[in-house]
């Protein structure tokens, strides 16, 4: 959908400012996934497809919808990508308006996770939506007052699942309704809107509203919503009317209900997302019982204390001037927790208890600034060039994503330093926009039909490297090129400029490429040619020695890695070969790169049987069983939305999964880059995924206990290799039992890269969105966004217990309560019940010394904090350990107690100076000295990072004990 043309509802709902009330025709009310238009039988409301609105993501059938409303029949999902997906709005700049999304996923299917993912307003966070509940329908409403003609609603960066959408509704308000002191720069965001007394379930919206929000009814029951209600709590209605003439304007048949403290007080508490901040509260009053000549209702705010409120006397008749008549006391800026408990408390003079009829709580949201003005003209400009290669992106060109053919910096507001229009099929000339970009830094254009001159590029000070070769551009070179302070590289060739070449641009001191312009000549100095061929010259020589001294070079360093590697028994070797020149220079193309076997799309096509076979689905793309002509056995994946990717982004992935070989990572064959089509082939692994063999159907390979060892140990060998075989280090970054694939002779290999990231010389990522598979994330890469190969081996440890449990990463039918494998296993392992985990077809056929070795480090592996795990050489070690007990080839149970390895962070000194072995090990260890009818004595034992502790957790018996003086281990 294009940001940039008028919101296709446009023409049928006219946005004309009413003179009064809210007018109907003005809604806009889109059902996100649905199949046609209809009206809403339960509120009259036209809803509208967005069928022709939207041509990103796929309509999908809600299993089991709560209720038989149509707009919750169907949802919209969207890719799993670094992309956003927007719907943009048409408004009225300056007026008032309620925003609302809705999202009901329904039931789960195939194993699936619920989504948690963003959705922003403009450049502005909205919201994170996790859903939780299948048949809930999660409710965003954000009351704005439009900071321009258009506004867009954006969905993007998933944690879990893919992003999806229910229906999106755009209601102007009347007025000054929701205005504050603040709207220049806050939105405000919908809390908590709710109806007390309400007859049911169902909310109250249009018709009974005219501005159509939605007023909760308190009669819901979910966890921490409106819990704690004092005693003598009652419920009151009428069906008089009630003068509801404010600012606000809340229904009548809102006001016509309310909730009574019979016993004097009235209390409630609930949670408010994204709080504590600053909020806006109203509360919604009208006295609708008939009160005697004596009686009065008198009641003032016990909690939240805030002096300035809590003191003043509410008397609903008395400040409403009247029965049946609103009165909405409100606080305008008002700090509110997370937690919010509120109580209202009658006065010793009043005879009736507190009143509550509604409340409405919204927090201010400040608004995030939108990508430069002049920036986004830019590329508003270039979007025309070429309606049918140039993808319409929608939402800001930069926030919360940008778009996938730019680059921007990370400033306020943002602008944007990079555009990749390569080979886009741009028609027209370069936007004459393009001068007011004072922070681009690449321009890459080459390969279209632009034509015309060069438009006037003096002010791009930051402009470094500028691609226009293969167009139909004309006129001279502009003489600023050549002194443009920033300018490293200018490719020009094949087009028809004419006219003398600026002196700067021959200096030597920037690439330029001027081939294929026969209009193009060299100025006429004397001594132009001499000095050319002096500077060339030198060069050369220069260069010889240079590149000579690096061959030597990397013939050195080549040989001794290869050593290295010998002596692990690693076959082939990886390298950190850069790209080629020629891969600056054409934006990307791997045709010349030698990095790997290059395959045509006709070939996969054939091998695939035109991809008629799929044999499973990755986060980056869909995989299809292949057989080449020589008969090799293929697994063919062809890359979700390969757009997303960028050709420049591929050819580095490709570049460097191709340099990647160990016997336990899976390699990669060969690629295509055809058709805007990004493929990567992989070798086949006959026996799937190690998910298949431990979750799957029971026909899958039944894996005992010592299969599943070399398994674990095949895996940690490859992950591994990724965090110390290469230069720069790779974290997967998504290691899971369904990436872990296993060959015909049922040996392990790891795969699934699109998710690597090649480590920073510090091993510290940082990136806006956590990525990996829910069940698996690191809980610390999650909260800091902090990427190390700590990451790695947390997911690394919730395989283990995969493959010691045979249960699931994530199950609320296997764990209850505690949801995940993780809190499950460690609740059990720390009483020392090991058995209660195992497989129960592992019963009676596992030595259980070695069943503990992998329960131990699986547990290290999962520690709240990166630094207290283990590395990857660590864990092979205690897999192979466990190998090792398994096969016997350990001489007694005293011996193998005896080799366990005392890592300082597991020994405890006592007061006494006994050494004492903690957390894991200590639990490891309990039943074999209880065997020996030793003396075991268990404490929890707190995190290292706290210091240690004063007793010791365990006291062993005398023949256990090492005595180490006064001194701690460290």
């Amino acid at each position: 959908m294009d940001l940039f043309s008028l919101f296709v509802l446009v023409p049928i709902f006219s946005l004309v400012t009413p003179s009064a009330v809210c007018q109907v025709q003005e809604f806009v009310s889109i059902d996100c996934g649905g199949t046609s238009n209809y009206t809403d039988i339960h509120t009259g409301l036209a809803w509208i497809t967005d069928s022709g609105i939207m041509s990103h993501g796929s309509p999908v059938r809600v299993e089991n919808p709560n209720g038989n409303k149509a707009q919750y029949q169907r949802r919209r999902d969207f890719p799993v990508d670094s992309k956003k997906y927007c719907y943009t709005l048409s408004t009225q700049e300056r007026r008032r308006y309620l925003v609302r999304a809705t999202f009901q996923y329904g039931s789960l299917e195939n194993g699936d996770t619920y989504p948690q993912f963003q959705i922003y307003l403009d450049a502005t966070k909205w919201a994170t939506v996790s859903i939780s509940d299948a048949s809930r329908v999660y409710v965003e409403e954000m009351i704005i007052r439009a900071p321009s003609n258009s506004i867009s609603v954006c969905m993007c960066c998933a944690t879990t699942g893919s992003p999806f959408i229910s229906t999106l509704e755009l209601r102007p308000l009347n007025l000054s309704m929701y205005a504050t002191d603040y709207e220049d720069n806050f939105f405000l965001k919908v809390a908590a809107r709710i109806n007390f007394g309400a007859p049911s379930e169902d909310a109250i919206r249009y018709p009974d509203d005219p501005y159509d929000r939605f007023w909760e009814s308190d009669l819901i029951r979910r966890q921490n919503y409106l819990v704690g209600v004092a005693p003598g709590t009652e419920r009151i209605n009428t069906t008089k009317n009630i003068g509801i003439g404010t600012k606000e304007c809340p229904p009548v048949k809102v006001m016509q209900t309310a909730v009574v403290g019979t016993k004097g007080v009235l209390s409630y508490r609930l949670n408010l997302e994204d709080f504590p901040a600053n909020a806006r509260a109203f509360a919604y009053l009208a006295e609708i019982e008939d009160l005697g000549k004596n009686e009065t209702r008198k009641f003032k705010m016990q909690q939240p204390y805030m002096a300035d409120y809590s003191n003043a006397v509410v008397n609903i008749a008395e400040n409403a001037n009247g029965s049946y008549t609103l009165y909405e006391p409100s606080y305008m800026n008002v700090t509110l927790e997370f937690v919010l408990s509120f109580s209202f408390v009658k006065t010793r003079d009043s005879t009736r208890g507190p009143l509550l009829n509604a409340m409405e709580i919204s927090n201010y949201v400040q608004i995030a600034p939108k990508t430069d003005k002049q920036d986004s003209a830019v590329v508003s400009a270039f979007s025309f060039t070429s309606a049918q290669s140039v993808e319409m992106n929608e939402g800001d060109p930069c926030v919360p994503t940008p778009w996938e053919w730019l680059k921007c910096s990370s400033i306020l507001p943002p602008r944007i330093t990079k555009i990749n229009l390569s080979r886009r099929n741009l028609k027209g000339e370069i936007p004459p926009e393009l001068t007011n970009m004072e922070e681009l830094m690449e321009l890459w254009l080459d390969g279209n039909s632009l034509t015309g001159p060069l438009p006037d590029m003096s002010n791009l000070v930051n402009l470094k490297i500028v691609h226009l070769e293969n167009n139909k551009l004309t006129g001279p070179l502009p003489s600023y090129l050549g002194s443009l302070p920033s300018l490293q590289a200018l490719f020009i060739q094949n087009n028809s400029f004419i006219g003398e070449i600026p002196s700067g641009l021959l200096s030597g001191k920037l690439i330029f490429n001027y081939d294929g312009n026969p209009g193009l000549h060299k100025g006429n100095k004397k001594h132009f040619k001499l000095i050319m061929g002096i500077s060339i010259g030198v060069l050369a020589v220069l260069s010889i020695s240079f590149f000579a001294s690096l061959v030597l070079l990397h013939n050195l360093r080549r040989k001794k890695a290869q050593q290295k590697l010998d002596e692990k028994g690693i076959s082939g070797c990886i390298g950190s070969k850069p790209l080629t020149a020629y891969s600056l220079v054409r934006g990307g193309n791997l045709m010349n790169e030698g990095t790997a076997y290059y395959i045509a799309l006709s070939e996969l096509k054939e091998a695939t049987n035109d991809f008629s076979k799929k044999i499973g689905k990755g986060s980056f793309g869909s995989v299809y069983y292949g057989k080449m002509r020589d008969g090799k056995e293929v697994a063919v994946k062809i890359m979700t939305d390969s757009s997303s990717h960028g050709n420049h982004q591929f050819v580095t992935e490709v570049a460097l999964l191709s340099r990647i070989h160990h016997r336990n990572l899976v390699p990669l064959i060969g690629y295509c880059e055809e058709e805007y089509q990004h493929i990567l082939v992989y070798e086949y692994m006959h026996n799937g995924t190690l998910r298949d063999h431990i979750h799957g159907s029971a026909t899958k390979k039944h894996l005992d206990w010592l299969a599943r060892l070399r398994i674990a140990e095949d895996a940690a060998k490859g992950l591994d290799y990724l965090h110390t075989g290469c230069i720069p280090s790779i974290i997967h970054r998504d290691v899971k039992t369904s990436n872990i694939l296993l060959d015909i002779n049922m040996r392990a290999k790891v795969s699934d890269f699109g998710l690597s990231r090649l480590a920073e010389e510090d091993l510290t990522h940082i990136s806006s969105v956590a990525r990996g598979t829910v069940g698996y994330l690191d809980p610390e890469y999650y909260a800091n966004q902090q990427l190390t190969e700590k990451s790695d081996v947390y997911s690394f440890g919730v395989v283990l217990l995969e493959l010691l449990s045979g249960k699931k990463a994530v199950s609320s039918e296997d764990y209850g309560a505690e949801m995940n494998i993780v809190h499950w296993a460690r609740s059990l392992i720390r009483k020392g019940d090991v058995m209660s985990i195992m497989d129960p077809c592992l019963v009676g056929k596992v030595k259980s010394e070695s069943m503990w070795r992998v329960a131990e480090i699986a547990m290290q592996c999962v520690e709240q904090h990166g630094a207290c795990r283990p590395r990857m050489q660590e864990i092979v070690l205690a897999i192979q350990d466990a190998i090792k007990i398994e096969k016997g080839t350990e001489n007694t149970k005293a011996q193998t107690l005896l080799q366990i390895r005392l890592v300082s962070s597991h020994i405890i000194i006592g007061k006494n100076g006994t050494a004492f072995l903690s957390g894991i090990y200590s639990l490891a260890i309990r039943a074999k000295l209880s065997q020996a009818n030793s003396h075991i004595q268990s404490r929890p034992y707190p995190h290292r990072s706290k210091g240690w502790v004063e007793e010791p957790s365990i006291a062993y018996s005398s023949a256990f004990r090492l005595r180490l003086g006064s001194s701690r281990l460290n």
